[in-house]
């Protein structure tokens, strides 16, 4: 687990070059690029949320390609599309934007519904059928992709299927006075992007992602996810709750977030933490609660204090003193 926190703290600190004050926004896009799964940063204009995309691609060394989704975008332009040669009397695949490794769809809700379902299949199977015929995406594959929550004039709401897809929601926001400050200094001749270098090779980062799938995980850890996602589901505020692949995100998140803090076992800390981000987007509201102004967000911090971490077993109760499921065992009794 060493390797992981070290080279995540690496790939961290070269992108906090650029992207000031994030510290826990940069580090989630890492736990979803260590999970294989998916961003989502929901934001207003300015904030960084392209900047950070390739702030990620540029330290991990992987390809990079923008699509700047618009109401004319065709799914063609997104996944390729074949076209006939007429010295070779063939079709000839020409792959679209979306086969690279990190891929930015800009303004993702400004793309028509025909459009947006033409990421459906790349985003969960990592393939994409043209004509056909069935591409592989490149490996690693991360999608970030980019919503404005403030102006809403000519935007298409992304359906849940879409949402689902999204590993993670993250905010930026707004820098603090004296970090503003600090991004006025380092763009004064040019923008610092320019200056970063690769520090994590593709087969390292492949390497990072299958030792994270080892992270031990306690049975109460896992039972804990479980009983959060369902309790979205019988919520008195809540129209639609979390599905299977929310606990099957939290879980992960959970092992990559374990991993680049330097350990090699889950807490329900790191549950906790990442709870909000992994399932507010996954809910809807009832109508009659969102004229009182219920976020899915609200709810989901009042179902972590409501949710006790249960199924634990005090340290000495049996096993070997001291290994991961002892200390798993106390951190839970504690916040139990």
């Amino acid at each position: 687990m060493t390797k992981i926190q070290e080279t995540g703290d690496k790939v961290l600190a070269n992108v906090e070059r650029v992207i000031v004050g994030k510290h826990r926004e940069v580090r989630f896009a890492l736990v979803a690029l260590l999970c294989r799964g998916h961003l989502l940063i929901e934001d207003v204009p300015g904030t960084g949320k392209t900047v950070l995309a390739k702030a990620i691609a540029r330290s991990l060394g992987c390809s990079f390609r923008r699509i700047q989704f618009t109401p004319d975008l065709l799914p063609s332009d997104v996944t390729g599309l074949s076209i006939y040669n007429q010295k070779t009397q063939e079709f000839e695949f020409r792959p679209g934007p979306i086969m690279s490794q990190v891929v930015l769809a800009d303004e993702i809700n400004r793309a028509t519904p025909k459009t947006q379902s033409s990421l459906l299949e790349c985003m969960e199977e990592r393939q994409a059928t043209v004509d056909g015929t069935t591409w592989p995406m490149p490996d690693p594959f991360l999608v970030i992709a980019t919503q404005n929550p403030i102006e809403y004039e000519g935007t298409f709401a992304l359906p849940e299927a879409q949402l689902d897809r999204f590993m993670l929601r993250i905010r930026l926001g707004y820098p603090q006075l004296t970090e503003e400050i600090v991004i006025l200094d380092e763009q004064k001749r040019q923008h610092p992007i320019e200056q970063l270098e690769e520090v994590c090779s593709g087969d390292e980062l492949r390497e990072m992602q299958a030792a994270v799938r080892e992270i031990y995980v306690d049975p109460s850890v896992a039972d804990y996810i479980v009983r959060l996602v369902s309790a979205t589901r019988s919520h008195p505020d809540v129209y639609l709750g979390a599905s299977p692949r929310g606990s099957i995100a939290l879980y992960r998140a959970g092992q990559a977030l374990a991993g680049l803090l330097g350990r090699d076992y889950v807490l329900p800390d790191d549950v906790k933490a990442l709870a909000e981000s992994a399932l507010a987007h996954r809910l809807i509201i009832k109508t009659s609660s969102t004229i009182h102004d219920i976020l899915p967000g609200q709810v989901v911090a009042e179902l972590l204090d409501t949710t006790p971490v249960e199924g634990v077993n005090p340290i000495g109760s049996g096993g070997t003193h001291g290994g991961p499921r002892e200390v798993v065992a106390h951190a839970s009794a504690a916040e139990a």
